[in-house]
């Protein structure tokens, strides 16, 4: 098996990683068994045509295998472990940025890591891309998806607490 690159990994703690297996093995198993019996018993109500038991049933289910399938592929790129302790900017660290005169914070990583409170920044999304490998008091630019080159200085980067 392949490790994931950098650009599609997710970053976990070993804590997000557990708390997310166990969530899709509880889907995996008494999700799709509580599921099927309430389908099988909409069934019984008659013409599944009309039966808004049924519909409702088949909507939780595909909900439901939408999150299985999610869950899936965040464990697949997962990489667990700490944030680093460096001021380097990398994933799994909250950085301070000025953009455009404005001061903003966040998360770099996985909305499935975020600190409560506080936005996240994807490392697929262009400032994500364009902070990963900076240090407090570099400047740079990136480009919004709207076309717009905006100014960032990196104020401060410290790992997730």
């Amino acid at each position: 098996m392949s490790q994931p690159t950098s650009e599609r990994a997710t970053y976990l703690t070993q804590e997000a990683y557990d708390r997310l297996a166990a969530e899709l093995e509880t889907l995996k198993t008494e999700g799709r068994e509580r599921i099927s019996q309430v389908i099988g018993a909409a069934r019984e109500h008659g013409d599944i045509r009309e039966n808004a038991d049924y519909d409702a049933a088949k909507n939780e289910q595909g909900m439901m295998e939408a999150r299985i399938r999610q869950l899936e592929a965040i464990l697949r790129s997962a990489v667990v472990g700490e944030a680093p302790e460096s001021d380097t900017v990398a994933p799994g660290m909250v950085v301070h940025l000025e953009i455009a005169g404005d001061e903003e914070t966040y998360f770099l990583g996985s909305r499935e890591e975020a600190i409560e409170g506080m936005d996240v920044l994807s490392l697929q999304s262009p400032l994500g891309q364009a902070v990963v490998g900076r240090r407090p008091g570099e400047e740079f630019s990136y480009l919004t998806p709207t076309g717009r080159e905006l100014p960032v200085k990196l104020l401060e980067a410290e790992p997730r607490r």
